[in-house]
């Protein structure tokens, strides 16, 4: 994978389950310190050898802040001598190789590269990479699990994206289109509801997407919110019924594209106050100022957004 899996690490923290990829962090480096602490002592946890070097003597807790949150370990502990995870000595980058090894499940599966890199940069001794290749594997399963699994409840809001990534498939690389859906239930909870790879962002691909969601269990969506790309609007028509606007975000980069940089700051005070107003007039009139601006760059995207 390239840095374009900043991309995806962006639509899965800012969009939705952080709490997945904090989640599976846990796990990587739980599995990964009982690997370590077994090959220091000669023998895995609760195993009977002869040839053990060192008794284990319960856990210490500690918290380890990482770009997905705040995760809490439980460092083993040894009767005789002390043990620290390699993973978390200063300047080693285990969490950047870890966060990128979960990311990767979620787009096409962990990679075999994928595995030599975060045996690199874990740097722990005594792990053979075969037995990383078994946690990979076994974050792989746990990944699509959460992928597949059924969509239960009503989900009135569901904001849909994708972002393009260059990955190696067949020893090329080639460009797709992560795509993922992100839902708000009638409870306030937020949650992705689904991710998946294809080749564009045509209709067709947005229309089976969306319909196996359906099939997943999804059921109650009032409202889809994206950009104005017009395979998402033919789809959610087709498949969901349901009504569509178009994401502000994306809105206010498009317009903003038209203010040059001298007039973006004066644009958006303008595009925020319409926004925050309480009827459709009010946030016109709100416009018709900004085109009256004396900014010639300011009244131009503001012209831009009225033909919107």
């Amino acid at each position: 994978m390239t840095n374009d899996m900043m991309n995806v690490r962006s639509l899965v923290e800012k969009s939705a389950d952080a709490d997945l990829l904090r989640e599976m962090i846990g796990l990587a480096a739980e599995r990964l310190m009982e690997l370590e602490v077994g090959s220091a002592t000669g023998a895995d946890f609760g195993v009977k050898n002869s040839m053990r070097l060192a008794q284990r003597n319960g856990y210490r807790d500690r918290d380890w802040e990482t770009r997905a949150g705040t995760v809490e370990l439980r460092i083993p502990k040894l009767r005789k001598g002390s043990y620290f995870p390699s993973f978390l000595e200063p300047r080693r980058m285990a969490e950047k190789a870890l966060t990128a090894v979960i990311q990767e499940a979620y787009i096409q599966g962990i990679s075999t590269r994928s595995v030599d890199d975060l045996v690199k940069a874990m740097g722990m001794s005594g792990i053979s990479k075969s037995q990383v290749s078994r946690l990979c594997e076994e974050i792989d399963v746990k990944v699509k699990a959460f992928l597949d699994r059924p969509i239960e409840g009503e989900w009135r809001y569901v904001w849909v994206d994708a972002t393009y990534l260059k990955v190696r498939r067949g020893g090329r690389i080639v460009s797709v289109a992560v795509i993922i859906a992100v839902g708000v239930n009638s409870d306030g909870r937020r949650e992705v509801l689904g991710m998946e790879v294809g080749t564009s962002e045509a209709e067709p691909i947005w229309t089976e997407f969306l319909r196996r969601l359906t099939r997943r269990g999804l059921r109650g969506v009032n409202l889809v919110v994206s950009d104005a790309h017009e395979g998402i609007k033919a789809a959610v028509s087709k498949v969901l019924n349901a009504t569509w606007q178009r994401c502000r975000v994306h809105f206010m980069r498009n317009v903003l594209a038209h203010a040059g940089k001298s007039g973006r700051r004066v644009v958006s005070a303008f595009i925020a106050t319409a926004f925050a107003q309480e009827t459709p007039e009010a946030a016109s009139r709100t416009m018709a100022q900004c085109r009256r601006s004396n900014q010639a760059e300011s009244a131009e995207a503001c012209h831009h957004h009225g033909r919107r």
